[in-house]
């Protein structure tokens, strides 16, 4: 049986949580296709990626953060969770609140395809 789209968005945030990255890159179809807010590049395809344009970098930017996803929104292979991102800056000791939307596409159990959008304001105030 194959996963529902939404039950594996959540099994993501889910590991995340609990600092499962490999988890979470294991949700990840092999091609996958990244797209992300201007700090964090993933370039090219695949879960590799993800973990060096996006996961290396952010956990050495903050010295904590969350992604807590407060809804849920499906038609199809597409979830729409809508959520706050909260971390302190690991420079300059701040602490950053911003509400986010990721749009996620999920084909065959696995996630193929992920959009982010982001209070960059909120990211960015935290960085000075």
């Amino acid at each position: 049986m194959i996963a529902i789209p939404k039950s594996v968005v959540r099994d993501f945030y889910d590991k995340l949580a609990v600092g499962d990255a490999s988890g979470a890159l294991g949700l990840m179809a092999p091609d996958i296709e990244w797209i992300t807010m201007w700090l964090y590049k993933v370039e090219g395809r695949g879960p590799g990626r993800v973990a060096e344009g996006l996961f290396k970098p952010l956990m050495a930017e903050w010295t904590s953060f969350s992604l807590v996803p407060t809804e849920f929104i499906t038609e199809g292979e597409t979830v729409v969770s809508l959520g706050d991102f909260t971390g302190v800056h690991a420079r300059t000791g701040k602490a950053s609140e911003a509400r986010y939307a990721h749009i996620w596409t999920v084909e065959n159990g696995k996630i193929t395809r992920f959009r982010q959008y982001i209070d960059t304001l909120a990211i960015a105030e935290a960085r000075v």
